[in-house]
């Protein structure tokens, strides 16, 4: 069984293959092609949970043990931490021991890229994140690795943290355009972009209401049914579209406390395979996560070992 830490798993997942590799999975998924219930969520405190996350498809198996635990700053720890255990499906081989929480981020990253290539009608040149987590860096480096996209914004509450943020990211990217913008002045201080991307555990709406009609507004931190990136007014404004309607339903908080309709929330597979019909107004992008992207990553990082 091949061991990869960290460095190893970020190197063997190149967007250039994750997102390819998600769109087969999202086709085998709608052909029921892979068995991946939803995941297992074990309360280990108020602000600590085990997620416990199977997919099974004909080549291989995975399963992915993550602990969440939100209050970790304190110990100097990541928040994410956990493994990914990959499978021969016909043998139950182990072929690989892969990093979870870099398994997550770049195919969290990956799923956004493959909601932005199937629902904005344009390449990407600009984006405002909002966070200034591990999910920030891993969206910067997918959006400047698969886009191109080389002008940003970052806002968080703290702006002298937030300043902090960009020049690291200043120094991991240095073609890019990156500026600090404080949380407090979206309101007033919009940028017109290509993309809004919330990356937070926010409990209060953190992505402005009056995004531009040609902006992609995408949530990708909150994950839990008391989470809330979005404002309830955006998200009845728009078509929304979600990367798994059955996570989102427990676990999409903003979808939850909007009272959305789910009989009009499209799911990516579906529109993968049917196409979306641009409208006035740019949809609504929701990702929870599930374990088939897991899976897809899985194969990327299997195929990195064969000569």
């Amino acid at each position: 069984m091949q061991i990869f830490n960290a460095e190893q798993t970020a190197a063997a997942l190149p967007f250039a293959q994750l997102v390819p590799a998600l769109v087969k999975v999202a086709q085998q998924l709608r052909e029921g092609k892979i068995n991946a219930p939803e995941r297992m969520v074990v309360e280990i405190d108020k602000a600590s949970v085990l997620l416990c996350m199977p997919a099974v498809a004909a080549d291989i198996g995975m399963t992915k043990l993550i602990t969440v635990h939100a209050n970790n700053a304190q110990h100097q720890l990541p928040a994410i931490q956990g493994e990914v255990v990959v499978f021969d499906a016909a043998s139950g081989r182990r072929l690989a021991l892969l990093h979870g929480p870099t398994v997550t981020a770049r195919r969290t990253a990956a799923v956004s890229l493959l909601g932005i290539e199937a629902l904005l009608p344009r390449k990407p040149q600009s984006a405002l994140l909002i966070g200034t987590g591990v999910q920030s860096i891993a969206h910067v480096d997918g959006l400047v690795d698969y886009f191109g996209v080389s002008e940003f914004w970052i806002s968080a509450r703290d702006l002298a943290k937030t300043q902090a943020f960009c020049d690291d990211l200043q120094r991991r990217h240095p073609q890019i355009a990156i500026k600090p913008l404080a949380a407090a002045d979206l309101a007033s201080a919009l940028p017109h972009t290509d993309l809004v991307i919330a990356l937070t555990t926010s409990r209060t709406a953190v992505i402005p209401p009056h995004i531009a009609a040609d902006t992609l507004a995408i949530g990708v931190g909150a994950f839990k049914p008391d989470m809330v990136e979005f404002p309830a007014e955006l998200l009845h404004s728009r078509t929304v579209v979600v990367d798994c309607l059955a996570g989102a339903k427990h676990e999409a908080g903003d979808l939850i406390q909007a009272q959305i309709d789910w009989s009009k929330v499209r799911e990516l597979p579906d529109v993968l395979a049917h196409g979306f019909v641009q409208q006035a107004l740019l949809p609504v992008y929701k990702t929870v996560g599930q374990a088939a992207w897991d899976l897809a990553a899985a194969r990327v990082a299997i195929a990195s070992l064969r000569p």
